[in-house]
């Protein structure tokens, strides 16, 4: 049998420039139960919130001035819902943990994820710590009176 001989070499500076690849790292979002849902190029906090629930909005297509954000989401379709706003009716395509099933985003356009030009991830629905719930999970949540809760 003939002998296999391989060579490699490793360098590394420390002068070196960063490369697009090193500069464009990846976000990786957590359910509260822990479950991986979103890897995405952006961080979540830098992107615009929606005026009427507060979501985050993602571009996902195109547009003239705006290049779609790379994402992947890993959340089941669950069935259509008509939310009442201020300027009518909208119908939400909603997306949900697959392992806990809470509610994490929602689109205007029906299923596959990216379909239309924007998704929304609800406030509070997703953490960077696995485990962790997020600062902003109960938002606009009214605080219990410790002397209203009852104890067994």
């Amino acid at each position: 049998m003939p002998k296999v001989v391989s060579r490699s070499a490793v360098s590394s500076s420390t002068d070196a420039r960063p490369t697009a690849s090193a500069a464009a790292a990846l976000r990786v979002y957590y359910c509260i139960c822990g479950e991986f849902i979103l890897v995405i190029e952006r961080s979540l906090s830098a992107l615009p919130k929606r005026q009427t629930d507060g979501a985050t909005i993602i571009r996902c297509q195109d547009s003239g001035t705006e290049n779609a954000i790379v994402l992947k989401l890993n959340a089941i379709s669950t069935d259509p819902v008509l939310v009442e706003r201020p300027e009518g009716h909208e119908r939400q395509y909603r997306f949900s943990c697959p392992r806990c099933n809470l509610l994490v985003g929602y689109q205007t356009t029906p299923p596959p994820v990216k379909s239309g030009p924007y998704l929304y991830i609800l406030r509070g629905a997703l953490t960077q710590m696995q485990g962790q719930v997020p600062k902003d999970a109960f938002d606009g949540e009214a605080a219990l009176d410790p002397s209203e809760v009852e104890t067994q």
